[in-house]
């Protein structure tokens, strides 16, 4: 049985599309088709953008204490779907299901709730000025926001943008991945569930060129993307010249560095967690694992026995760690960077091959990589799937070094057993976040990257901040 949506879910409820084009939905396991969205047009984003901003006025108009309690039914209709979201990912993407759980059917509430409360709390703000005066500040919506999510990890990446937009009175016309569709459209069902009023959410699927569009629409005031380094680019050209607010969370190619004292068996979940988690696929792994010369053949032992404990198989089942890549092509690119670090001189210690007990899917093995240079192209390029490369250094000057010999900086992690030591070293990588013998993502802290790993930050109170305007009002001028 397949899960077929014939319209677009714009101005609170489902729109016939413009065109009568689809983007069928493949699942990464089985290589079948199972299911469908329509594809939407130039004309479906206009009609989205228009619902949006006929939307806007109300919206914004309301307090934030009345958008917090309908982002909280919200939350409650996502939660009651929590395990079809979660069924849904893994069938488009292979993310492993408990994973899924976690990410997309646990963490969209819990944005929703957070960001629903910090935007109830927030008061104007008055200052002392310097002149004699003082100064009200306030806070408005930015208005309409173009929203572009990637396919790894859908729904947690898609209310990193709409829980905090929505709560400071913007509406949004969302365009998923074509990957990853169906979750997207279980989301529109909870909406209008919740009774998220007409208009102040819009989704159309589409590809590159559908979001170029909506990324220079005229009736955008602000674009949010997660995504590739080399479409960050373009959307940055474009809101450049137009002068128009973007968030840009890009690509990454994160430092994994292994200390001298550490433990690394004693912690190898948590380096799993925050090396190969989700297939590979996501984007602030660390996926240069620095190793120390003295102990560097222990790690990479570890490191290889790591991998080759990893169940992989059918991303449905609860006892599978790693499921295949999201697509053919996907998988393609994978195998093409493998064959590129063999040919640069890298040894491969487990993996990098298809599993032998697999006859459909797009599975790659948990591939490690040891005698890898700072240099070569596995250990500067982003690949996005299950490959590590291990990299030796001598002191800790050296491993700073290697760490940011990137031209990314979106994650990494250090591994010691002393954390303050750990806290010493993380403040001379540099990137925009890094964990401590572990990595997790909290919604109170901003999470984003420097470099070639994008622009601002989600997360936390500077995540509401993205979407809000502020105004000075002099008071008592003289």
């Amino acid at each position: 049985m397949t899960i077929d949506y014939p319209d677009l879910y714009i101005r609170g409820g489902w729109a016939r599309p413009s065109g009568d084009a689809t983007i069928p939905v493949i699942s990464p396991t089985t290589e079948q088709h199972i299911g469908s969205v329509p594809e939407g047009t130039d004309t479906d984003i206009d009609d989205a953008v228009d619902a949006a901003r006929t939307a806007l006025t109300e919206w914004a108009s309301w307090s934030a204490a009345q958008r917090a309690e309908v982002l909280g039914r919200f939350a409650d209709e996502l939660e009651s779907r929590a395990e079809d979201t979660a069924t849904r990912v893994s069938s488009q993407n292979g993310m492993p299901i408990t994973l899924a759980r976690q990410f997309e059917g646990g963490f969209p509430p819990v944005l929703l709730r957070y960001y629903g409360e910090m935007a109830a709390k927030q008061e104007d703000e008055i200052r002392p000025g310097m002149l004699g005066g003082s100064t009200l500040v306030t806070r408005s919506p930015i208005g309409v926001v173009g929203a572009i999510v990637p396919w790894n990890v859908p729904q947690a990446i898609t209310f990193l943008k709409l829980a905090p937009a929505l709560a400071a009175g913007c509406t949004v016309v969302l365009k998923p991945s074509p990957e990853t569709v169906l979750d997207a459209f279980l989301m529109a069902e909870a909406a209008i569930a919740a009774g998220l009023p007409a208009g102040v959410l819009n989704i159309v699927p589409g590809g590159r060129d559908l979001g170029a569009y909506l990324v220079a629409h005229p009736g955008i005031d602000k674009v949010s993307f997660t995504g590739s380094t080399t479409a960050g680019r373009a959307i940055g050209r474009t809101c450049g010249e137009l002068l128009r607010p973007v968030t840009l969370e890009l690509g990454g190619k994160s430092a994994a560095v292994i200390l001298d004292d550490a433990d690394l068996a004693a912690n190898l979940e948590s380096f799993y967690a925050a090396t190969l988690l989700n297939n590979g696929q996501i984007c602030w792994l660390g996926t240069r694992v620095l190793a120390p010369r003295s102990r560097y053949a222990e790690i990479v032992d570890t490191i290889t026995d790591l991998a080759k404990g990893l169940t992989v198989g059918d991303p449905l089942s609860d006892a599978t760690q790693m499921g295949p890549l999201v697509s053919a092509r996907q998988r393609h690119r994978v195998e093409s960077y493998i064959e590129k670090g063999k040919s640069d001189g890298g040894r491969v210690t487990t993996g990098g091959r298809r599993p032998d007990n697999t006859t459909h899917g797009w599975f790659v093995e948990p591939t490690v990589f040891a005698d890898v240079d700072t240099g070569h192209t596995i250990a500067q390029e982003e690949i996005f799937g299950p490959v590590l490369s291990v990299i030796p250094y001598t002191d800790e000057a050296e491993a700073i070094a290697i760490a940011n010999h990137s031209d990314y900086g979106l994650g990494g992690s250090i591994w010691t057993a002393d954390p303050d030591r750990g806290a010493q070293f993380a403040r001379g990588v540099a990137s925009g976040t890094v964990g401590i013998n572990g990595y997790s993502n909290d919604p109170t802290a901003p999470f984003g990257g420097i470099k070639s790993s994008g622009l601002g930050r989600e997360l936390g109170p500077e995540g509401l901040a993205s979407y809000q305007q502020l105004k000075s009002i002099y008071l008592d001028v003289r």
